[in-house]
């Protein structure tokens, strides 16, 4: 029997929901890898009252995984707009409840993947309560994630990036990270999303130990005054800085232009990324997703450019066929 080849996705946010919902539909045995830093809405206020991990990122990989009814995928999203409850996601506390009765986060989500079916494995990074922190060349510090996705100043540079307390590598992930056929880093926030889990002792050494193919799936769009006129070649510095190396073997770029009406709505935000390298590695591809159909008005303006689950998993899927 032909064993599945095994697929690792870091990050967190929108970016992993995005690259394993479409992994999902294929033969392949998946894990995710997911920052804790996460510290704002319904999580934030969870862990500040509960004393909970953040269980928000883990969320929206367990439901990306999910095999179960579009009902019970539904109701894991679903988010109380009044009372008491007022901005929590029902799969936010649900985690959270399930961290409470176990005792545990990790069989929090162990039992959260049985709940819904699950096709492969969400695994936090760290099981340590953790904030990420920045230091900016102003010696203005920002504390938590989200202040640090909030700032407008960042891209004029920053002295240090960290988290505190310092905290202990998940083993599973090393153990994951090891054993795998394919690592995929990004799309997601470069300094929310993706190097929060480099921050992690020995999550980075890992990956560049592995044996594994590794993959950076390049970011849509920059965010303003934090990655403002950045190109793959920025980003890819970053991402090196706190790896200790280059060590990818491929750069999954989209070269699918947006509708210019949505380019002008996501103006405020930020700007489209633009590739700067000719590099062997870099695999082109039309990888944007439509846009619902719905006022103007009514759309995040985050969510109007973005990647497809199935084009992106087709690219990379391509990549475990010739491993």
């Amino acid at each position: 029997m032909k064993l599945k080849k095994k697929v690792v996705v870091i990050g967190g946010g929108t970016g992993n929901f995005v690259v394993l919902k479409g992994l999902k539909k294929y033969p392949v045995d998946v894990s995710a890898i997911v920052s804790m830093a996460d510290d704002g809405g319904s999580t934030g206020i969870l862990r500040d009252e509960l004393g909970v991990l953040p269980p928000g990122d883990v969320r929206q990989c367990l439901v990306a995984l999910s095999n179960s009814s579009r009902l019970m995928r539904s109701l894991m999203n679903y988010r109380f707009e009044n009372g008491g409850l007022g901005g929590h996601s029902f799969g936010n506390l649900l985690l959270s409840a399930l961290e409470k009765v176990t005792g545990s986060f990790e069989r929090a989500v162990e039992e959260a993947s049985r709940i819904l079916y699950i096709k492969g494995k969400v695994i936090p990074v760290t099981m340590n309560q953790v904030r990420l922190k920045m230091v900016l060349n102003n010696s203005k510090l920002l504390e938590g994630e989200k202040e640090i996705y909030l700032s407008q100043e960042i891209d004029r540079g920053y002295r240090s990036i960290y988290l505190e307390p310092f905290p202990n590598v998940n083993p599973k992930v090393i153990e994951a990270i090891h054993q795998a056929d394919l690592i995929v880093l990004g799309p997601g926030g470069l300094h929310t999303s993706l190097i929060p889990n480099l921050l992690v002792e020995g999550v980075g050494d890992a990956i560049c130990r592995a044996k594994a193919k590794k993959v950076f799936v390049l970011n849509l769009m920059n965010r303003k005054g934090q990655t403002t006129g950045y190109k793959t070649s920025h980003y890819l510095q970053e991402l090196v800085q706190f790896l200790g190396k280059d060590i990818f073997d491929h750069i999954l770029i989209n070269v699918e232009q947006p509708p210019k009406e949505l380019i002008d709505v996501y103006a405020s935000e930020g700007d489209l990324v633009k590739n700067d390298m000719k590099d062997r590695r870099i695999l082109e591809a039309h990888m944007l997703g439509t846009v619902a159909h719905s006022a103007k008005k009514d759309l995040l303006k985050r969510n109007l450019i973005r990647h497809d689950s199935r084009k992106i998993a087709k690219e990379l899927m391509h990549i475990v066929d010739h491993l």
